[in-house]
């Protein structure tokens, strides 16, 4: 008999600064995987994405292991880099807090193509420039 799979548990966590503090240790301790184990095994493959926010799928299995996958950045936080802003605006319509070029906007959509559900490239540009003027944003050409 194999593994069985327990529990899929997603969390967000900072790029090689996971700590067995909330998020990770709410999420992960009940199901009695060694939390330890995941923070050093995470902070090791994302030492390269210092401070970024990175989505994490944890799949735990029946004997406590675990796997995980790293997904991309969330659109809003490659966004804010982009545009050199700390948050996104509190009223979008009337009040914009930076601007993002075309190209920002592909860098991101290619960054984030195989996470999102779009058929093309050119729809997940779109998808992203959406992101962009819901958080206050002007879409530059």
């Amino acid at each position: 008999m194999g593994k069985q799979v327990v529990k899929e548990i997603k969390v967000q966590v900072t790029g090689g600064q996971a700590t067995p503090a909330p998020p990770v240790g709410t999420a992960l301790g009940p199901h009695g995987v060694n939390i330890g184990q995941f923070v050093k095994a995470f902070n090791d493959q994302t030492r390269d994405m210092m401070g970024v926010t990175i989505p994490v799928v944890i799949t735990v299995y029946n004997d406590r292991s675990f796997d995980f996958i790293l997904k991309s950045p969330p659109a809003a936080v490659l966004l804010k880099k982009a545009a050199g802003i700390a948050k996104g605006s509190g009223n979008p319509l009337k009040q914009k807090v930076g601007t993002v070029t075309s190209g920002q906007l592909l860098e991101i959509a290619k960054t984030k193509f195989e996470d999102m559900n779009s058929g093309s490239l050119e729809q997940a540009v779109k998808v992203i420039a959406g992101t962009a003027r819901s958080m206050g944003l002007e879409v530059a050409d």
